[in-house]
């Protein structure tokens, strides 16, 4: 048996399959079961004295993963509550600032939200302990965020549904619903009808004008390493008038100010091999809204930018008109 066979076989004879840490699945265990003690204990709570929010309050107050119980009765994700905790911070709707007590936790100035960042999860957590005004309007939130008009036309009908104040009283049926979220929250996110770009391509059906994806022919003879797929190549690879990219994200990371500089390069390329070309953006998503420096630099890069926004889209639409003479 060769040395290569050797190495195969000890991978397939000594393979564990499922790696995992004893030390660290009991330690996990141990945080699993707080929360699920927690809950249980808050369940209690409520069947003698009702559903009031004064319970929930002190269960983030009081217990250590009151905050992960909360969440988890609810099918909120941590990112989640990262998401529309910068967007109760950046946005001003009279009714959205008056159900979190905004003004009474809020120290951000107008200037300060121009460079605003996103808090991490121990700031949040620092803040439901430590602030009062923050934790009694987080509860608000959970218990009444499903009837403000700003937030109903903002949020998914996904996550709308987890602001559901049959959700903190225990029912069943919404217990199962917490479950199946939780199970397919990962094809939801995945799925290409949920994806921005459709609306685009719905547009470009609608108009009769025709659109490719993919590489371009100028840039894979001449910067093969450089070059990347495109997402709309309008009408055609042969000869595109528009070039189109699409970047809508609602997280953050630190690849976005690698993708921003890739942008600009890109831009070098298509103005070298397709002069007559526009190359145009779609920017959008919270996650762009709070890296200000890297949206700069990308929006540089393009000759126009929309949004996802429903004016932006008509004004897309008129922009092809204009260009294409429809």
């Amino acid at each position: 048996m060769n040395s290569e066979d050797i190495k195969f076989h000890r991978v397939i004879d000594k393979n564990t399959f499922y790696f995992y840490n004893q030390k660290f699945e009991e330690k996990y265990e141990g945080y699993l079961t707080s929360i699920k003690e927690t809950l249980l204990l808050l369940k209690n709570d409520i069947e003698v004295d009702g559903l009031r929010k004064e319970l929930f309050e002190n269960m983030l107050n009081e217990k250590e993963n009151g905050l992960r119980a909360l969440l988890a009765l609810t099918g909120f994700s941590n990112e989640n509550l990262k998401r529309i905790t910068t967007l109760i911070r950046v946005v001003n709707d009279e009714d959205l600032n008056r159900l979190v007590l905004k003004e009474k936790w809020i120290k951000e100035t107008k200037d300060s939200r121009e460079g605003i960042k996103e808090w991490s999860d121990d700031t949040i957590l620092k803040m439901v302990k430590k602030n009062v005004y923050f934790r009694k309007g987080l509860i608000n939130l959970f218990f009444e965020g499903a009837t403000i008009p700003f937030l109903l036309k903002t949020l998914p009908l996904f996550e709308i549904k987890k602001l559901s104040i049959s959700k903190l009283k225990f029912e069943i049926p919404e217990m199962i619903d917490t479950l199946i979220r939780y199970k397919e929250k990962g094809s939801y996110s995945g799925m290409r009808d949920n994806n921005p770009e459709i609306v685009v391509k719905e547009i470009l059906n609608d108009l009769n004008i025709p659109f490719e994806s993919g590489d371009l022919s100028e840039l894979i003879k001449n910067a093969p390493i450089t070059k990347r797929t495109m997402d709309f190549i309008i009408p055609q690879k042969t000869n595109p008038i528009i070039i189109a990219e699409s970047s809508y994200l609602v997280t953050t990371s630190s690849g976005q100010g690698d993708k921003s500089k890739t942008e600009v390069s890109i831009e070098d390329l298509i103005k070298k091999h397709y002069p007559d070309a526009k190359f145009i953006g779609f920017i959008d998503g919270i996650g762009w809204y709070v890296r200000k420096g890297d949206l700069r630099r990308m929006v540089s890069a393009y000759e126009d930018v929309f949004t996802f926004h429903k004016d932006e889209l008509l004004r897309f639409t008129e922009y092809l008109k204009r260009i294409f003479k429809i």
